[in-house]
């Protein structure tokens, strides 16, 4: 499919994030010959995993989220650290976020966050029979409230829509059955 690779022709780097460095490359398109800006945002990879304690219950965490100015229900993640690799950074950040650790852990896959304007991948975790271990070490700027789900309570959620964020939708979906099939939503929702 080589009449879709769209060449770089050149790339700058723009302003410094927090999170990502900013890139533009001047690309041409395959077929037109256009060339044209596009915007890269660099990143470390990221970890998202679906932890279980002793019980089966899924340790899930609540917290704000600046990109929607509210709360969210989501899977425990974060940012894979220099020299760490993904299953070491996914039981820090469980650790960190929740207290949990400990257990028996499976890779379930990667998935690109963005591939349109993101060059990084988030991995996916199984973690099973894990346990508390000790108080949360969360970060300036992470408030967590750390809460313990079942299998129905999970695809309840799923389901009304409280659980939304992409990326814990994408581990969950590796683990647990979410939705019924055919997955039909009224459109005035």
């Amino acid at each position: 499919m080589k009449h879709l690779d769209w060449r770089t022709l050149s790339s700058r780097s723009g302003p410094q994030l927090p999170l990502f460095e900013v890139r533009f490359d001047q690309v041409e398109h395959p077929t037109s010959g256009a060339q044209m800006d596009r915007l890269v945002l660099s990143s470390v990879d990221w970890v998202n995993l679906v932890a279980l304690d002793t019980q089966g219950q899924l340790v899930m965490v609540r917290q704000h989220r600046f990109g929607i100015g509210g709360l969210t229900l989501e899977t425990p993640g974060g940012m894979v650290d220099p020299g760490e690799d993904s299953r070491t950074a996914a039981a820090r950040e469980l650790l960190e976020e929740t207290g949990y650790g400990g257990g028996r852990w499976a890779y379930l896959g990667a998935v690109q966050p963005n591939p349109a304007i993101h060059d990084n991948l988030c991995h996916h975790w199984l973690a099973e029979g894990v346990s508390l271990q000790r108080e949360q070490e969360l970060g300036q700027g992470e408030a967590i409230q750390v809460e313990l789900l079942d299998t129905s309570e999970v695809q309840a959620s799923v389901q009304s829509g409280e659980i939304r964020h992409a990326l814990a939708l994408s581990a969950l979906a590796r683990v647990y059955d979410l939705w019924p099939r055919p997955y039909v939503q009224d459109p005035a929702e």
